[in-house]
């Protein structure tokens, strides 16, 4: 085989697996961008993460399957002597569903309950995080720097039990975020984190 031929062949090869690879990594949680904004005495947190559900988790939603999402936030101290301080350990959680008989979507988080007639704009909305309190005044040391944490994950515990043995053994099933963390002092009015 000539080394053209065999450079040609590794090429195709490289690009068919990159072809293959791509839809999967587009799929998961991702946060765009995230505001802590001090008012009075406390911090809201203000974020926007963008979801792409893989064709498994879209279905099971449209034929009724309600999927729970939830959103960690933590704000950590690192110690030389000792382990991480965890300041904070903030959970909430968002829960979206479909109702086929009037083809509308319904999102639920944190006591508020909006609709939404496409699935695009549902993902949309459970992905915005407004106004959510995650940190008290109190609670936090204004000369120290901290560490911010966001993320947002799939909750399968929450999944129908047939679902979930579907999840373990599937990743059209498993949907996850990644951890944006950035820096964070209390000495500041506004703090922004983006990927």
């Amino acid at each position: 085989m000539t080394t053209f031929l065999r450079y040609s062949l590794w090429g195709l090869a490289c690009l068919v697996a990159v072809c293959m690879t791509s839809p999967a990594q587009a799929q998961g949680i991702k946060v765009k961008q995230a505001e802590l904004a001090r008012i009075e005495g406390t911090w809201l947190l203000n974020a926007n993460f963008g979801i792409e559900l893989p064709p498994g988790l879209e279905n099971a939603l449209k034929k009724g399957v309600t999927l729970h999402f939830s959103v960690q936030f933590e704000l950590t101290r690192s110690r030389w002597y000792w382990f991480d301080e965890k300041a904070v350990n903030a959970l909430r959680q968002v829960r979206l569903s479909h109702q086929p008989l009037i083809s509308q979507y319904r999102i639920t988080a944190g006591g508020l309950a909006l609709n939404a007639s496409s699935l695009t704009e549902a993902l949309r909305i459970a992905g915005t995080i407004g106004g959510w309190s995650v940190i008290e005044v109190s609670a936090i040391d204004s000369d120290k720097n901290y560490e911010a944490g966001l993320r947002m994950t799939l909750d399968l515990s929450k999944l129908p039990k047939p679902f979930q043995v579907d999840a373990l053994n599937s990743r059209d099933w498993s949907l996850s975020g990644e951890w944006l963390r950035f820096p964070f002092n209390a000495s500041m009015t506004t703090v922004m984190g983006r990927k």
